[in-house]
């Protein structure tokens, strides 16, 4: 039988790409979104037949614990899942100067707290079940390195200091679960991505590019293959690592 993978966020840029992806692998997916709505219809668009056996597809909302805590209860055969949400306020974004200290707090608690309660949830579902599970996270170049400033100049947008904070902890908080449940059978892995395409201006990608090998900003569907391997049994004796796929924008 094969695997069954939780998809969080799937609706998401990486997320519809890695639904379709597991699809294609023969994965079982639950894909999960906050609109049910908006994720029939991006799924759609990708030419995902959304009547598949295989695909189930739910609303979720992973800022609230009971709302969590149901969907967990209900599944009974999940192997793994893989962590694409980013939930965040409508101030996010702001320039350095001009973030208060409540969006700051209200952005981190979104985001960073809904993983590490998801992380938790994969936790005590993996004990109940007791049955192989392994969480693919993703944080970013930018939880690993300072930001090219400079690549910013001249566009409309800047990488904001609540990303840098959010994805260089889910680094770290991904490594101390591993080591708390300390079984081989229950695996988190991160994968850091370089930047991903989404019609960013030309100016933008053109000096990125600059910083990598000679790609620069990479298609979404090109983290795929790392999630596919982290999630099957060749990468069983991998636990607690942080995978840069990012055109070596980091060298």
């Amino acid at each position: 039988m094969s695997k069954k993978i939780l998809v969080a966020g799937a609706a998401g840029l990486l997320g519809k790409h890695i639904v379709k992806t597991l699809l294609a692998a023969n994965y079982q997916v639950l894909a999960c979104d906050l609109s049910l709505d908006l994720l029939q219809q991006r799924l759609g668009a990708l030419g995902i037949d959304l009547s598949q056996q295989g695909l189930q597809l739910q609303q979720l909302d992973l800022t609230k614990p009971e709302e969590v805590n149901q969907f967990f209860h209900q599944q009974p055969d999940l192997d793994g899942a893989v962590n694409c949400i980013y939930p965040r306020n409508k101030k996010y974004g702001t320039d350095f100067l001009s973030v208060t200290l409540d969006d700051f707090n209200d952005n981190v608690a979104l985001n960073l707290g809904s993983s590490f309660y998801l992380m938790q949830s994969c936790v005590k579902y993996f004990q109940q079940q007791q049955r192989p599970f392994s969480l693919v996270n993703f944080a970013s170049v930018y939880g690993v390195v300072a930001p090219e400033f400079d690549i910013y100049q001249d566009v409309a947008f800047t990488m904001p200091v609540e990303y840098a904070a959010i994805k260089s902890a889910l680094i770290h908080l991904s490594k101390y679960v591993c080591k708390y449940v300390a079984h081989s059978d229950f695996r988190v892995n991160v994968i850091s991505p370089g930047g991903i395409l989404d019609q960013q201006p030309t100016a933008f990608t053109e000096k990125y590019q600059q910083k990598c090998l000679g790609t620069g900003m990479l298609p979404p569907e090109s983290m795929a293959g790392t999630v596919l391997f982290l999630l099957s049994d060749d990468s069983k004796y991998i636990n607690g690592q942080n995978i840069i796929v990012d055109d070596g924008f980091t060298l």
